[in-house]
């Protein structure tokens, strides 16, 4: 076992969590309560989640509900983060069609088995993903057009369309938001070992095993996230994902 599920364990992390919000904190961030929220949050999330996936790992009906869950949280978190207004349920586009086609084709080719001790794992990562790209593609467009306003209409002025003037200022912007995905799949194996390698590797799979899973993940992850900001800078540019 990594980590021995004890007292010693919930006092560790209890002063780690602390500890961020209170660096939060001194260093003025304006994000101490979210720290400790989230954290909370967490705690109490996963320890729902493990109990559940037992029982929906089971049958397809509550497998299925299971990710419509997962997918109605990563919208409505990814929606809230990047606009406040009603428009935030367009955040339900770039994450289903990032997730859905790259699912799709492990179910089809069989890579991917039809349960739920595989299926909720792998599904959670790429929604995962795409949220996060979405978040950051969307954040980065809209800051864009607010600070860069001015060449908007001065490119509107010039001619060109609405969508147009708009994709000019804010895909260089949205773009940004691969760069994590990037970093992460450019240094695997020399900076970071990450979850699913360390994961197969404790599970019993061989180096081999775990790193041709790795691989795939990182693949796929970057599949999902290049179309998540894609078609979120496409809602922004035509206007269909703004703010006030």
């Amino acid at each position: 076992m990594l980590l021995p599920v004890n007292i010693t364990l919930g006092v560790v992390l209890a002063v780690l969590l602390a500890a961020a919000a209170g660096v939060a904190a001194l260093a003025s961030l304006g994000r101490s309560r979210e720290i400790l929220l989230a954290g909370l949050r967490a705690a109490v999330q996963l320890a729902a989640v493990s109990l559940l996936i037992g029982w929906v790992v089971h049958a397809l009906p509550p497998l299925l509900a299971f990710l419509a869950l997962m997918y109605a949280v990563a919208v409505r978190t990814a929606g809230r983060r990047v606009t406040r207004n009603g428009t935030w349920w367009w955040a339900a586009l770039p994450i289903a069609a990032g997730v859905v086609p790259v699912v799709a084709l492990l179910l089809l080719t069989g890579l991917l088995p039809v349960r739920g001790i595989a299926l909720i794992p792998v599904t959670g990562i790429l929604i995962g993903g795409a949220l996060t790209a979405t978040v950051l593609g969307g954040r980065r467009a809209l800051d864009e057009l607010t600070t860069r306003r001015g060449e908007v209409e001065a490119g509107m002025a010039l001619g060109l369309l609405d969508r147009e003037a708009r994709m000019e200022i804010a895909r260089p912007a949205a773009a940004d938001a691969l760069l994590p995905g990037l970093d992460q799949t450019r240094t695997v194996g020399l900076v970071t070992l990450p979850g699913a390698f360390v994961g197969m590797l404790l599970g019993g799979a061989s180096p081999v095993q775990a790193g041709a899973v790795q691989l795939f993940v990182l693949v796929a992850l970057m599949a999902v996230q290049a179309v998540a900001v894609t078609t979120v800078l496409e809602l922004v540019a035509r206007g269909r994902l703004h703010r006030e």
